[in-house]
């Protein structure tokens, strides 16, 4: 019986160190697919205008170095690094107070907030060095109107949902401001909007800040002729202070501020001849604040706009 036994025991440790060992290759094995996992958990890939890239899944600090701060303030997550222009709006400062102002080529500051993301412009030509910081979006301005604008940021930061759900709820709201002041300025009612920028006076067209998205988009309020023909392609068009009268509508809208350089237009005869600015049908609006057309920036101006009109039919 002692043979028996003692025959025995080497092959119950050699069944036992096998055992042992696949236990262990399977512990090694869904270890791996945990890492695996954790590791597809925390990114996502991206179809940018530039090719695939992968994105943090939550992305937490992200630096907007272009005109898209509403939308992602209006989507939760507040930017780390801004620009200027951001931080001057007063429809946004608000909600900036942690996010830093950055200049575009101050490369030190933007690897020392340790960004997760950055979005820019497409043509931006730090595009490079940001790349090198941390996965970088570049994003076509005229490619999309603003609510393709809002929809593809919500792609990029993961909240679809939240994005569609601002659209539709902007659209509702939009239909019931609009009947408010067809009802007030008729349906017939044109509108031009006018601003100095740098040595040019531009007219804007339907897609370019500046409210163009609220009077033209979501009020659904007309152009004159020639402001769609020549600025509703391009998305503006210089002209020079005699020739405002040529696409003044029947309510002017004027941009005013900082990054105004001068509205001495408004101080010609030939504009004081206008009938809109003689029926004093002239809005002016605050540049600063009305450059972009995200979410948060465009709830303002349709207040606003919508105020306005109604008031000045009203008079």
């Amino acid at each position: 019986m002692k043979r028996k036994l003692f025959s025995v025991l080497p092959f119950i440790v050699i069944l036992s160190a096998l055992f042992l060992a696949a236990c262990s290759q399977g512990n090694e094995e869904e270890s791996g697919q945990e890492k695996e996992s954790n590791t597809e958990a925390e990114t996502r890939t991206y179809a940018s205008e530039e090719g695939d890239v992968e994105v943090p899944a939550n992305p937490e600090r992200v630096a907007v170095m272009a005109g898209y701060t509403g939308n992602f303030l209006e989507l939760g997550v507040t930017p780390v690094a801004i620009t200027d222009w951001a931080a001057n709006s007063k429809f946004l400062a608000d909600q900036l107070k942690d996010s830093k102002v950055v200049a575009p080529d101050d490369y030190e500051t933007m690897l020392g907030l340790e960004p997760d993301l950055i979005i820019t412009y497409t043509g931006d030509e730090n595009l490079a060095k940001y790349k090198e910081i941390a996965p970088t979006v570049s994003l076509s301005y005229e490619k999309y109107n603003y609510i393709d604008q809002h929809l593809e940021i919500g792609k990029i930061l993961g909240k679809e949902e939240e994005a569609q759900k601002w659209v539709d709820d902007w659209n509702a709201k939009a239909e019931e401001e609009k009947k408010k002041v067809q009802a007030v300025i008729g349906t017939d009612a044109t509108a031009t909007v006018v601003e100095t920028f740098g040595k040019d006076t531009y007219i804007y067209g339907k897609n370019w800040g500046r409210g163009t998205e609220v009077i033209y988009q979501a009020l659904g309020i007309k152009a004159p002729e020639k402001v769609e023909t020549e600025a509703f392609g391009p998305g503006y068009k210089a002209v020079s202070a005699e020739a405002i009268p040529e696409y003044a509508g029947d309510y002017i809208f004027v941009g005013e501020g900082a990054n105004v350089s001068s509205s001495s237009f408004t101080e010609t005869d030939l504009w004081k001849n206008i009938p809109a600015v003689k029926a004093g049908n002239v809005i002016t609006f605050d540049s600063d604040s009305f450059y972009f057309n995200d979410p948060i920036s465009l709830e303002k101006e349709l207040e606003f706009i919508v105020d306005a009109l109604t008031k000045k039919a009203a008079q």
